[in-house]
Parts: C-alpha cells; structure tokens; sequence
C-alpha cells in the first residue's frame, strides 16, 4: 500500500516504522496542519494524527483526494456528524478511534461489561483517572471520553460524566473523570469502583506508542477497498 501519514510527529513517525515494517510505502509525510488534496491523490489510504484544530480539514481534504482516511486525532467529535454525512453521501472511506491499540478495544469492551455487572449493586461509588504526557492537547483523553460514555449508559445510577475538579466533590449522579498531564506518559487509564468493603478496578497502561501505531496501520490496510464510516469494533469484528 502507498499510505499518507498526516501529522509527522512522534505518533507519525512510530506509524511509518510500522507501516514499513509491514511492507507498505509511505508516499506523503505531512506535518500539522496537513497536506493539500493533490499532495495525497493517489495514496491507498492516509493515517492522520495532528490534533482537533486542524483533523476535519484534513479529514475533508482525504475526501477531496478520494483517498480512505483513518484518523486518530481527538477533541474534533462535535463535528462528526456532519463529517460523516460528507463520507456517506459522497461515497468515501473513514475509520476513527479515540485509540487504536488492540488491548484498548478489549478494555473497552470489559468496562462495558463490568458497568452492566455492577448496575444491579447499587452500592458502589466510581471514577475515573487517566493520565497522558505533558504535550497532549485535548482534556480529557478521547479514550476516557469513550470509557465513560460506555460507562453511563450501562451503569444507570449515573447520568453523565464530567471532568473532575480538584477539591470539589462531584454530585451523586456525576461519574467523575480525574484528568493528570506528567512527562512522557504514553497513557494510562484506570476505573474504579469503590464500597464500603471492597474496591474492583480495571486498568490499562500503555508502555509505548507501538500498539496505537500498529493498530492504526491495521485498520489504514482493512479499510483500503472499503465506503463508509467505520470503528475499531469493525476492524476486530467486535460484536
């Protein structure tokens, strides 16, 4: 495959070692913001990760081309239904993920299933803490943000999910998500339920950027002959 990285940073470049190492091509490297439509024409698919400032141009700007995006950039989500009209009505190929890593996507699916578990307890509190480096612009993480919207609609004794303040109590029906920014975290993400006699927590911890660069080259070589608007779950055929 002939593949446009857009967004030729840390993610970028462990995505072209990726990309390499599996034997593709890569025929654009654009820094942020992006690269022009006639820069990507061509390409069998581009994998963009710059930031929410600049992704629904470039999203648009791989339409334009004809060429499948897969976008990891966060922080953009109050666009998408109009982008995903645009993909649809216009006969193109998208696939986003809040994280791309394989071992995110099961832990995705155990935190929607210990919410519907522990729904009928009735006796546990929760929370969330995710913790990412220094540089990462949106807050909270874009997986957190998934976690706790698959939370909330399984654990019904809370209605919405809010980013915590330090030093305020969050009200009973908050799920509360404690946001921390430290040097190089690559990203960790914990959820915790918590009674009076015991604590379950589920946790995972990246320990480097690989896993979300191979599970984005992944998905660039599933979506290459595909229309439509896609996830991770389709990927992994995840129910």
């Amino acid at each position: 495959m002939k593949i446009a990285i857009i967004g030729y940073g840390k993610m970028g470049k462990a995505v072209e070692a990726i990309a390499v190492k599996r034997g593709h091509q890569i025929a654009v490297k654009a820094d942020a913001p992006g690269p022009s439509a006639e820069q990507i024409k061509g390409c069998d698919a581009a994998i963009e990760f710059t930031g929410p400032a600049s992704a629904v141009s470039n999203i648009l700007t791989c339409f334009k081309a004809g060429v499948p995006a897969v976008v990891g950039s966060t922080g953009w989500y109050d666009d998408f239904n109009k982008i995903k009209n645009e993909c649809i009505t216009g006969g193109h190929a998208l696939l986003t993920a809040t994280n791309f890593s394989v071992g995110v996507n099961i832990f995705f699916e155990l935190n929607r299933r210990l919410a519907d578990l522990m729904q009928h307890t009735g006796s546990y509190s929760v929370a969330m803490d995710e913790t990412h480096h220094i540089h990462k612009l949106d807050s909270p993480s874009g997986t957190a943000i998934t976690l706790a919207d698959d939370l909330v609609k399984g654990y019904k004794l809370k209605e919405k999910w809010e980013e915590a303040v330090p030093g305020v109590q969050p009200a009973g029906h908050v799920l509360p998500i404690y946001s921390h920014r430290k040097g190089e975290t690559v990203g960790t993400h914990v959820i915790t339920y918590t009674s009076e006699v015991d604590k379950i927590e589920i946790r995972h911890e990246a320990f480097s950027r690989d896993g979300f660069a191979l599970g984005a080259v992944v998905a660039a070589e599933w979506l290459a002959d595909k229309k439509g608007v896609f996830t991770m779950k389709d990927v992994l055929g995840i129910q």
